[in-house]
């Protein structure tokens, strides 16, 4: 299925204590590091059609989040808790011995990416959010928060309980299934997430993905208004934001008219971050990066190749 993304380098795979991290890298090996991580469900893939856009004097891995993708699946009993793919980070930035960094994260992988430069501020020189936010915030949440993590461990030991070998599924059908489930994503942006998504068996297709990994609601770490505006405040990255016009507000994309978090959410990053924070809406889906690269790759070139205005505050 397809070719090689253009200009990829190579595909990696990185030791993780519970089996490995699959990625793969584009660009100059000496160039400035950005590690590119990719949405709920999807995998690395998602960028290949980005990154051939963007400077190639830059060094791109993107990774498959744990479950994801190539990657290994965590260990019977582990949960997918938000926390585990921010550690992730951790782990492929140290394999790959880098000690700073930038970030470009779409959908969760932002939420994920945003959560790492705040915990690890002094590691993140740019935070790249792609129809995105840096968490995710409880705004419609509040009451929605303990039955989430109900529904998440009752999920998981039904899963281990059934043990059903995988489904093998038609080309066809797995394709209209993904399609089904991701109205944003165009047929042949489906196809590249799902050659990586999928391992050809005799009769068919099977997922890769963990069947432990559900709802993003059951992985999540919803943060409060407050909280949100505390971590900000540690972060020392610059930051780039870009919306997509017909993107998600909301994670559960039910209350998704209301800009209201998002209006939140630009506020504190404007009144803490000045002029380190940039917001810009383009037209295009939740998957604008895939279906139209080229709305948005002229912004993230432009930023990171931007110098900094005078010191990073310590």
């Amino acid at each position: 299925m397809g070719s090689a993304a253009p200009g990829l380098l190579s595909e990696l795979k990185l030791t993780v204590p519970w089996g490995y991290i699959a990625a793969k890298a584009w660009g100059s090996l000496q160039g400035p590091p950005v590690l590119c991580l990719h949405g709920w469900l999807d995998n690395a893939n998602s960028f290949d059609r980005l990154i051939p856009l963007l400077p190639q004097d830059f060094h791109y891995v993107a990774m498959d989040f744990g479950g994801h993708g190539l990657s290994s699946h965590y260990s019977p009993g582990v949960p997918y808790y938000h926390q585990n793919f921010v550690s992730e980070v951790r782990r492929v930035a140290a394999a790959l011995k880098w000690s700073r960094f930038s970030l470009m994260g779409h959908s969760f992988g932002g939420i994920v990416g945003g959560m790492f430069s705040c915990i690890f501020p002094e590691m993140v020189d740019e935070l790249i959010l792609l129809d995105s936010s840096p968490f995710a915030m409880d705004i419609n949440e509040m009451e929605n928060l303990l039955t989430y993590k109900r529904r998440a461990i009752e999920h998981m030991l039904q899963v281990e309980a059934t043990q059903k070998p995988p489904r093998v599924v038609g080309p066809q059908e797995i394709l209209q299934g993904f399609l089904k489930n991701n109205s944003h994503v165009g047929e042949e942006c489906a196809q590249l997430l799902l050659q990586r998504g999928t391992t050809p068996v005799a009769t068919g297709l099977v997922l890769n993905r963990d069947r432990r990994i559900a709802w993003p609601e059951h992985s999540f770490d919803f943060v409060s208004r407050e909280l949100f505006q505390r971590s900000v405040q540690q972060l020392r990255a610059r930051v780039l934001l870009v919306k997509a016009a017909q993107g998600y507000n909301d994670v559960r994309r039910e209350n998704d008219a209301n800009r209201e978090p998002l209006l939140f959410m630009l506020h504190v990053l404007r009144s803490v971050l000045k002029e380190r924070f940039q917001f810009v809406e383009v037209p295009g889906n939740h998957y604008v990066h895939m279906n139209a690269p080229h709305h948005v790759a002229g912004i993230i070139s432009s930023f990171l190749q931007s110098k900094r205005r005078g010191p990073v505050p310590q």
